[in-house]
């Protein structure tokens, strides 16, 4: 009896808050746990992947938001646009740029699982390029209107995306941006001098000051800022 006592006592103590958190939160749906088994199996940096729990709020959140258009900004393997994608009205649409174009074979494979994947339409190449038309796309980004905007690309160019893609947000409409924590580098000194960690600074600050909208950094993560235009 000692000996299982022991164990139980251990086993428990062990036990961290992710796990909690995770282990009473909605489980992934298969197509997903197959995107996160085939990730961290074959593709570099899997940790950028959002996760159940991430993953999860996004899904709730488009679900909540239900936006006609989202506009995703770095697509990774496609794990968070198909849980963006979730909240798609009938005849909504998701347009996600990736700049990686080793990945595209790996995208297109994972979206084509997905009953939504006839109305995500992947686009790779450079996202400041395409947003500020420097760059030509089957899509006219300025005559654009977007209900939802998910920002998880080039950290030091955050500020920039946020510039690009703010006339493209409808009023009323919301931006996610992800990382905004940086793994509580932005808080901490010895990370002055690295490029990515005061680029988030500069968003964040940015962000804050910004009377057009409303903000929120949830600590999820890596940190994920809920950003809202104002009608």
């Amino acid at each position: 009896m000692l000996l299982v006592e022991l164990f139980h006592f251990f086993a428990t103590s062990m036990l961290t808050l992710q796990d909690y958190i995770e282990s009473h939160t909605t489980p992934e749906p298969e197509i997903l746990s197959r995107i996160t088994r085939d990730t961290n199996l074959h593709v570099l940096n899997a940790h950028m992947l959002s996760g159940q729990v991430q993953g999860e709020l996004l899904r709730m959140l488009s679900r909540m938001i239900r936006p006609q258009r989202i506009l995703e900004l770095g697509t990774f393997t496609g794990y968070s646009a198909l849980c963006l994608a979730e909240g798609l009205q009938p005849d909504g649409e998701l347009i996600t740029i990736e700049h990686n174009d080793e990945l595209e074979p790996t995208i297109r494979r994972n979206l084509a699982q997905s009953p939504a994947c006839a109305r995500i339409h992947l686009i790779i190449s450079d996202a400041i390029e395409i947003l500020d038309g420097s760059r030509p796309s089957t899509f006219d980004f300025r005559l654009s209107s977007f209900d939802l905007v998910f920002i998880d690309a080039d950290k030091r160019q955050y500020s920039e995306y946020y510039r690009l893609v703010f006339p493209l947000v409808k009023p009323g409409g919301f931006i996610l941006a992800d990382n905004t924590l940086w793994d509580g580098h932005v808080i901490d000194p010895a990370y002055d001098k690295d490029k990515q960690t005061v680029a988030l600074r500069e968003f964040n600050r940015l962000i804050a000051d910004d009377t057009r909208v409303s903000q929120v950094i949830l600590p999820l993560r890596d940190g994920l800022t809920v950003i809202y235009k104002h009608p």
